[in-house]
């Protein structure tokens, strides 16, 4: 067993281990560490525990102390200092007429190496650029391009149900969404209706998926042929999956009638549900809305 304290570097981060050293830490504590960056502040979110030892990558590095009001002092005074290079970086992006978007100027605690995190449509040459910004901060210059869905994390910003985006308030890791998952909970295949600020498929598709998958099992397709409690013989018209209930239209002598059942009134043949019709067309726009997930470019280094 090996005992470790769970540390993480910004809001919905990774979490990284470190050996607490003995020293007496606990959840939201911020602690001064060494990472592959240089020195860095982070927040702990996991408390000192024992974990097995093939659950973490030995040898662990050593929290170095925790931080101190005159730590606390550095980071604001890097935050501020992060806004000045933000904007210097802005301009001489403009000066290179480089097709990139700035996202975000983020300092190491220690100051040993400055970042600027950025977007762009393809590869940019930027050696030029970063001669004349290292020339102006006197220190190492990491340029790191980033996807959309990475931009949003650390921008954030209000969803449309309202609330805070998942990916900034609590997604470590994005996670992989198709359209078979927009199709499997019948939402509209309209692209502004199922993606989400970054203009990728929205993370939120995963959380409901195999609740959808569960219910939609045990419901029949439309246009299935079911047998009724009353012993009528009818064909699905329509299906309610969240309040599991099927309408049914049945022959009565010379006249139809739409009727609703609860699903486990309902005899009938399961059967693997058709997939929704989606032309070529759409198929290929919604293709390009599609993510894999995985880890974030962020995170990369620590």
């Amino acid at each position: 067993m090996t005992k470790v304290v769970g540390v993480r570097f910004r809001n919905a981060g990774k979490v990284y281990y470190f050996d607490p050293a003995k020293q007496n830490m606990k959840a939201g504590d911020h602690v001064i560490v060494e990472t592959a960056r240089g020195v860095e502040m982070g927040t702990v979110i996991l408390s000192p525990r024992e974990v097995e030892d093939d659950s973490v990558v030995l040898p662990l590095k050593s929290v170095i102390r925790i931080a101190t009001e005159a730590d606390e002092k550095i980071v604001e005074k890097n935050r501020e200092k992060e806004k000045e290079a933000f904007a210097i970086c802005l301009d001489k992006i403009g000066r290179h007429k480089l097709e990139m978007k700035l996202v975000e100027a983020e300092y190491t605690f220690d100051n040993n190496k400055l970042l600027f995190y950025f977007t762009a449509d393809g590869r940019i040459d930027f050696r030029e650029l970063v001669k004349d910004l290292a020339a102006v901060f006197r220190t190492r210059i990491e340029l790191r391009q980033i996807g959309v869905r990475d931009e949003t994390k650390i921008l954030g910003g209000v969803g449309i149900c309202g609330r805070g985006l998942c990916c900034h308030t609590y997604l470590s890791e994005f996670v992989p969404v198709s359209i078979k998952m927009a199709k499997e909970q019948n939402l509209s295949l309209n692209p502004t209706k199922i993606s989400g600020v970054c203009g990728r498929l929205m993370c939120c598709l995963k959380n409901e998926q195999e609740t959808y998958e569960y219910l939609n099992s045990r419901l029949p397709v439309i246009g299935d042929h079911v047998t009724t409690p009353e012993g009528l013989k009818g064909v699905v018209q329509s299906v309610n999956v969240l309040r599991q209930l099927v309408k049914v239209v049945v022959e009565l002598e010379d006249e139809k009638e739409a009727r609703e059942y609860k699903v486990k009134e309902l005899k009938f043949r399961s059967r693997r549900r058709k997939d929704v019709k989606i032309s070529a067309a759409e198929l290929k726009e919604l293709a390009a809305l599609e993510d894999n997930g995985g880890k974030s470019k962020i995170d990369d280094g620590k």
